[in-house]
């Protein structure tokens, strides 16, 4: 088992400022947490920082993925280290995603800037829902669990971390080998359980 914080910006999301070393030094001393995505906005520029300074230490894993500005709203790519068109069809990142065994994370669906309903397009098997997202209410919240339970899809959850002081708030539990691969075939089956943190550790 391995806890992986599934949603977190780097400087290189226009909106955020945590350095990529700084991110390394604190999954090294995290007591929990070994494993982040690492999902900016629109780039992938921050994941290959942070997997560079990452490749000193052996017990962490770091998931490459992209937050996409679609039509309706942001969708995270993990899996992939290549980025869909900017503004894309809802429907073409979930091929873009298909095509390269990539797993869609629906963020805070009922927040600003999530795709809300809409997400019941994806198909089974591609996608979970951020369904424990500490910038959410505890309405919009459950709104996402149950969105993912109507679409029979995992419940995940990540920090959405924008700055230093909101990061590790909300991680993911998964039943996985410390790898990539085994992280994202882990969440496609479902063998997650998301959390909230209640203070900060």
């Amino acid at each position: 088992m391995i806890c992986v914080d599934l949603h977190l910006h780097t400087q290189f999301s226009f909106d955020a400022s945590i350095g990529p070393k700084f991110i390394v030094e604190a999954l090294n001393v995290h007591p929990i947490i070994k494993g982040v995505a690492i999902t900016d906005h629109n780039t992938l520029e921050g994941y290959f920082h942070v997997r560079r300074f990452a490749a000193a230490y052996e017990d962490i894993v770091i998931v490459p993925g992209v937050e996409v500005t679609t039509m309706l709203g942001d969708v995270i790519v993990l899996g992939v280290e290549e980025k869909p068109a900017y503004w894309s069809t809802l429907e073409s990142v979930v091929d873009f995603a298909k095509d390269r065994n990539g797993v869609i994370v629906v963020p805070h669906p009922y927040r600003g800037g999530g795709i809300g309903d809409a997400a019941k397009k994806i198909p089974n098997g591609l996608a979970a829902v951020e369904i424990l997202s500490p910038d959410s209410t505890a309405l919009e919240n459950k709104m996402a669990e149950t969105l993912a339970r109507t679409c029979n899809m995992p419940g995940v959850a990540g920090s959405d971390a924008h700055h230093i002081h909101q990061m590790w708030r909300a991680y993911t539990e998964i039943n996985a080998d410390p790898n990539v691969e085994s992280i994202l075939k882990a969440i496609k089956e479902c063998h997650v359980k998301p959390v909230l943190v209640k203070s900060m550790i």
